[in-house]
């Protein structure tokens, strides 16, 4: 049963954020109020190499990395939390940074939050974590960066019931964790737009979300660790690429060109299991000669998960395999440069699930596959079409500035993007040997439908997705 001080609670978030917004702000970062350009923050990231995830919040002590949302505070009880240890440990290994889970899927803060009382100052240990292990890994010259989930199973806040408190709880519990612990290099994000969390960027406008994020630390990343099912040629809704590696989630060490990160778990499972101090860890010699090495050489980041037990200590055995990597891999040498990344796609797609036409198309593979928010279904275009178009219809004139077109195959050598306006179709911009995905920024227009004409191919066109966005600048 949810207590009456929650209940209180959730009336006044909206009162809260408000006040959060007007707090000074302490971190490091205020030095630039615009931040740096994306591209060198980017590069930074890269530049970090190698760092520490570190799944550690009620899940530890269920023996499950799911637990009943209702989990009483009174479990979270560790008697020799360090987080010096944990910070000695990654430096051991090599490690740049950490990066803290301040809240997983069920709900549970373990910083001194004022949005709710489930939080470690309601545990036994009334210690806000959050603090410590910022204070730990900065005091061993290390970065830091944060975890936080957007499903709350605890709280609600998941498919079928997400209100605007939910909205306003997230920006509340962002913003005290962005204004309370120094110079936050990224925030990684989860349980967002993900086919098991069936939040979309809708539900929880991510735009809101990222917008946030940069004006309360404008040199923070934001990285969503749940884009994999956008294509790998462009970044959908992150500053970073993301690959968890248990999800079956590959790097390309061939082909990537987008500034990338790979997770991965020491151990078996993210949180801590009651057989973790017995059972082997990964081996070390793999995960620096199959992972951070060649990750590195690809713009690509690895972070390994470690998990403190239930004393709010590292396991001996990982202890060990850490200094172990630390003992085989060298920095030798640079990572790569960065070429061009076209910027994010942080907008809601207006063209999702709208009307569409197109000319004569595979009966399997029609117009609305081109628009339904699924990369891996396309719109074909019949080989007998010698001029194949393909156009979205809005219910009204809508304002927009981006367009992405994704192609299934890569065939077209040349398509024109036009837009209706008035009763006349007007051109907006044409387009040779496009790339797989192509991204287009422009000017705001209003117009109530768009049109891709392809003029040019080598197999009959395909696309799986176009995106029409009204992109705040």
């Amino acid at each position: 049963m949810r207590s009456t001080a929650k209940t209180n609670m959730q009336k006044s978030l909206s009162v809260l954020f408000l006040l959060l917004l007007t707090l000074p702000f302490t971190g490091h970062s205020q030095t630039s109020k615009k931040g740096k350009p994306l591209p060198e923050l980017q590069q930074q990231f890269i530049d970090l190499r190698f760092g520490m995830f570190i799944h550690y919040n009620i899940p530890t002590y269920v023996n499950q990395d799911w637990p009943d949302p209702d989990t009483s505070p009174s479990v979270f009880n560790p008697t020799k939390l360090d987080c010096n240890q944990w910070a000695k440990a990654a430096k051991s290994a090599g490690m740049t940074y950490g990066c803290l889970t301040t809240k997983h899927h069920s709900g549970f803060c373990i910083w001194d939050t004022k949005t709710t009382d489930y939080n470690v100052m309601n545990s036994p240990l009334k210690k806000d974590v959050v603090k410590e292990y910022a204070e730990s890994f900065r005091a061993n010259g290390l970065k830091v960066m944060l975890y936080y989930s957007i499903l709350d199973t605890h709280h609600k806040l998941r498919p079928g019931y997400i209100e605007k408190k939910h909205i306003d709880m997230i920006k509340a519990q962002l913003t005290e964790l962005l204004t309370q612990y120094g110079e936050i290099s990224a925030l990684i994000i989860d349980g967002w737009d993900a086919p098991w969390s069936r939040i979309s960027y809708d539900d929880v406008p991510f735009e809101e979300i990222y917008n946030l994020v940069k004006t309360l630390q404008p040199n923070c990343l934001l990285m969503d660790l749940n884009a994999a099912k956008y294509p790998k040629e462009t970044l959908f809704y992150t500053d970073i690429k993301s690959y968890e590696q248990g999800a079956g989630q590959k790097i390309s060490k061939e082909t990537n060109k987008l500034p990338a990160l790979s997770c991965l778990p020491i151990n078996s499972a993210w949180f801590w299991k009651t057989t973790f101090p017995t059972d082997p860890v990964k081996n070390p010699n793999e995960l620096v000669n199959n992972n951070l090495i060649p990750f590195n050489q690809v713009f690509c980041n690895f972070i390994l998960n470690v998990a403190p037990n239930r004393d709010g200590l590292i396991d001996d055995n990982a202890l060990k395999a850490l200094k172990e990597m630390g003992d085989l891999w060298k920095k030798g040498g640079s990572v790569p440069k960065l070429g061009p990344v076209d910027a994010p796609v942080i907008s809601s797609n207006i063209a999702k699930h709208q009307q569409t036409n197109s000319s004569w198309s595979n009966d399997m593979d029609i117009m609305d596959f081109a628009n339904d928010d699924n990369f891996s279904t396309s719109w074909v275009s019949n080989k007998e079409v010698k001029n194949p178009w393909f156009e979205i219809s809005f219910d009204k004139d809508k304002a927009f500035n981006m367009i992405t077109i994704a192609q299934g195959e890569a065939s077209i050598k040349k398509y024109r993007v036009e837009y209706f306006e008035n009763g006349n179709w007007k051109p907006l911009q044409t387009i040779i040997n496009p790339e797989k995905i192509k991204t287009l920024r422009f000017d705001r227009i209003w117009a109530g439908k768009v049109r891709i004409s392809i003029d040019e191919f080598t197999a009959p066109p395909t696309l799986a997705e176009v995106g029409v966005y009204n992109e705040r600048r």
